[in-house]
């Protein structure tokens, strides 16, 4: 695919090429990501260092007791692993139901930890270096210190009311009684004795050893039901990616209980409009993705939840004569209905890697909704996220709270391909924003042959669960102007972080082009 290789936004971000590629967040862990390569290890490998590093370095948006999704193209096939754990066996659903929405925050709000498990799975089957090479720089940042970046530090000073009442999250991240400033070193040595124990034991201590042991009291002290049998039974699923045709390409997704089926649908419903003939950044163009989204959105929240309980296939969902239909209700001089609403956060982390054997990975890890539940476990530095929370208590609903039940989850690594190759690894994090950026990507990328550093730094759109349609800086006059005719409540100047972070690898003749996202402070570099 050629690609258009100007730059028409304000961001100052160049392209970067090479035959091997890491974006990430977070410089520090773009450098862990090329280390691994460096050391002779694979995309594999240089995705779970850089992922085990952010845990340390970007502690704010993920941690040790995250979940995780990722889709690996092992230079033949693309597949999927589904890293989301689920709610103890002995949960009570009616200890939920009379409440109007989940706990936020606690050990009700936790589910099983996931990605330590899908570091070891995804090392096991295709990592070339040993398990435990991968914990070297994470390991040295817990111990010896790292400077804290401008866009976490602003984060983990917004944090400390949120976690006030958590004694333990306390200690780990506000030593001293004050979240870090811009640029102070953090120290977090618990962390680097956890990381040491998990990487020693190739993941076994997470969920069989002391650190289960802790994990388990501190729960049932909470009188939450977790068990050491559902610490022990819990693996990572290896999942069949979903996928839908858009403007000549495919876009591949984790099937539910991941929102990419929400991408998906929406774009099924913008290949009936033939975006090309619309200018990329004009009133038509937003108001038809976004309307697409809207109808997707609400799909997704009336059907979503893990396999098992979902009343409709996904195959019903994305019926071509079904999505015809509603491609056809969408009128360009109006809005539809506002979506329902969905729990949602923009607080995730999210990477790709690309080596020079073709093997390339969609990578993506988070807490959930900042820091996550506010539950440190003692002694240990493991930050639990908090992805209980996207259970909703509606009785017969398919994502209704259950026992040994995954919930709706918004992390969604995304994958494209062309003509039957890879075409391009990206995700943009960020809550609601994720399914609405891989839209947004697949449309700047697929049908406009921008470049994924511009398609990165272009001024975004975000339908908000109110139904109300965000903007970011950069639309014309004229555009805003057209939408807000056609009835849509624009919601400008609004706070960065609701627009996501995207990275981006998409693949070249002879290699790779990276780009990464100016509104978080990572980077893509390569070799």
């Amino acid at each position: 695919m050629e690609f258009d290789w100007a730059l028409p936004y304000p961001a100052n971000r160049q392209p970067v090429f090479a035959r091997n590629m890491v974006a990430t967040s977070q410089p520090l862990a773009t450098n862990a990501g090329l280390a691994a390569l460096k050391s002779g290890g694979n995309a594999v490998d240089a995705a779970l260092a850089a992922a085990i590093t952010l845990t340390v370095v970007e502690p704010n948006n993920n941690g040790i007791g995250s979940d995780a999704f990722a889709l690996i193209y092992d230079g033949t096939h693309l597949h999927g692993i589904n890293g989301s754990g689920r709610t103890p066996k002995a949960l009570n659903r009616d200890d939920y139901l009379s409440r109007k929405r989940m706990p936020g925050l606690g050990w009700h709000s936790v589910t099983v930890p996931g990605a330590v498990n899908v570091w070891s799975t995804l090392s096991e089957r295709f990592g070339r270096l040993p398990f435990k090479a991968l914990f070297d720089s994470a390991i040295d940042y817990a111990e010896n210190g790292y400077l804290v970046g401008p866009k976490s530090a602003f984060y983990w000073q917004h944090a400390q009311r949120t976690y006030r009442d958590f004694p333990e999250f306390q200690a780990t991240f506000f030593p001293g009684g004050k979240a870090p400033s811009i640029g102070s070193l953090v120290n977090l040595p618990r962390h680097a004795e956890t990381l040491k124990a998990i990487r020693d034991s190739s993941g076994e201590a997470f969920y069989h050893g002391e650190l289960a042991e802790r994990m388990i009291l501190d729960a049932n002290q909470a009188d939450y039901p977790l068990t050491k049998a559902d610490l022990v039974e819990h693996q990572a699923e290896w999942v069949t990616p979903i996928s839908t045709a858009f403007s000549g390409a495919r876009l591949f997704e984790i099937p539910p209980n991941g929102q990419g089926l929400m991408a998906l649908i929406a774009l099924g419903i913008l290949e009936h409009w033939n975006l090309a003939q619309f200018d990329l950044d004009s009133a038509d163009a937003i108001h038809l993705q976004v309307e697409a989204i809207r109808y997707a959105w609400q799909q997704v929240s009336q059907h979503l939840s893990e396999p098992t309980t979902m009343t409709e296939r996904v195959s019903s969902l994305m019926d071509p004569e079904i999505l015809k239909q509603a491609a056809h209700a969408i009128r360009l001089d109006q809005i539809q209905g506002p979506p329902p609403a969905l729990g949602a956060s923009p607080d995730t982390v999210y990477l790709t890697t690309a080596d020079a054997s073709g093997m390339m990975v969609s990578f993506i890890q988070s807490n959930f909704r900042g820091f996550g539940s506010g539950i440190v476990v003692p002694g240990t530095g493991i930050s639990l996220q908090n992805r209980g929370s996207g259970f909703n208590t509606q009785m017969g609903h398919p994502n209704c709270i259950g026992p040994s039940k995954r919930p709706f989850h918004t992390i969604i690594p995304g994958f494209a391909c062309m003509n039957g190759q890879p075409l391009m690894s990206f995700g943009v994090m960020g809550g609601h924003m994720q399914a609405q950026g891989h839209v947004q990507m697949m449309v700047r990328v697929v049908t406009h042959r921008q470049n994924p550093q511009a398609a990165s730094d272009a001024p975004r759109w975000h339908l908000t669960e109110s139904g109300d349609l965000a903007l970011e800086a950069g639309f014309s006059e004229a555009t805003l102007a057209s939408l807000k005719a056609r009835g849509h409540t624009l919601k400008l100047h609004q706070p960065e972080h609701l627009f996501g972070g995207a990275q981006l690898i998409a693949c070249l003749e002879d290699g790779y082009c990276g780009g990464s996202d100016h509104r978080k402070e990572g980077m893509a570099q390569g070799f």
